[in-house]
């Protein structure tokens, strides 16, 4: 089942992304934002990244697993974060539900197990027992924690800071995610953002200069509206002079 799943996503990510790298034209350098200043041609990575995406994803097992160097591994773990949003959304499953099912199974399988021997005439045999270390939730916890506090500092440092356009793409983003947890749940604002973790950077990886180019052709037309528009109107905007007040 995660190997025909796994076919199924890579083909038809395939296919898009053919579609989509023949309809897009070559482009690498546009303007942006600034008058007279391009884009170098050597610049051919998006906004000039000079590390890969494995290495910018932090390397190790979880950027392999994002990138699908492990595509059993990879997959199992879609498939598995895909069941249980199936389970909550589209089945009306809930949390507490799931979990005294559990617990009534595994002591279903312990009792059994636990009372086979006797009946067939066998000696007992131990019952193996599920025990969570005690490490696991704190290093779960601390780094849960570690992940709020960098995103805290990063979204003060920002409002902090005086990069105006820094600020409103922060701003746009909040705005963004803020209207769609209108239109659903945060399960599937998660589960969203799981499976885009899964599926874009690999996507990216693959067909890393049709992306760009693409990018880099909307910007020049952003580039090229934002002039118009500040031909047009801006431009024209009178700028108020400060008067001094003299005081007798």
């Amino acid at each position: 089942m995660p190997e025909n799943v796994e076919h199924t996503a890579e083909n038809i990510l395939n296919n898009i992304m053919e579609s989509f790298a023949d309809s897009v034209p070559k482009q690498k350098s546009v303007r942006f934002f600034e008058e007279g200043n391009s884009v170098s041609s050597k610049m051919n990575k998006l906004f000039g990244r000079q590390n890969s995406v494995h290495n910018i994803l932090g390397g190790g097992k979880s950027a392999d697993v994002l990138l699908w160097r492990n595509k059993k591994i990879s997959s199992s773990v879609l498939t598995a974060a895909t069941a249980v949003w199936v389970l909550f959304e589209w089945l009306n499953y809930h949390f507490l539900t799931l979990v005294c099912f559990g617990l009534v199974i595994v002591m279903i399988i312990q009792f059994v197990w636990s009372n086979a021997s006797g009946a067939l005439n066998r000696s007992p045999s131990e019952v193996p027992r599920l025990v969570l270390p005690d490490d696991l939730f704190v290093n779960a916890a601390v780094a849960v924690g570690a992940q709020i506090n960098q995103f805290l500092c990063f979204i003060q440092d920002v409002a902090c800071g005086r990069n105006l356009k820094q600020f409103v793409m922060v701003v746009a983003g909040l705005w963004a995610a803020a209207v769609i947890g209108s239109w659903c749940n945060f399960l599937t604002v998660l589960y969203i953002g799981y499976v885009s973790a899964h599926t874009l950077p690999v996507v990216y990886e693959k067909y890393e200069d049709e992306i760009d180019d693409f990018i880099y052709k909307l910007l020049g037309q952003f580039q090229s509206q934002y002039q118009k528009l500040d031909g047009s109107l801006l431009s024209k905007i009178p700028k108020g002079t400060r008067k001094m007040k003299k005081s007798d």
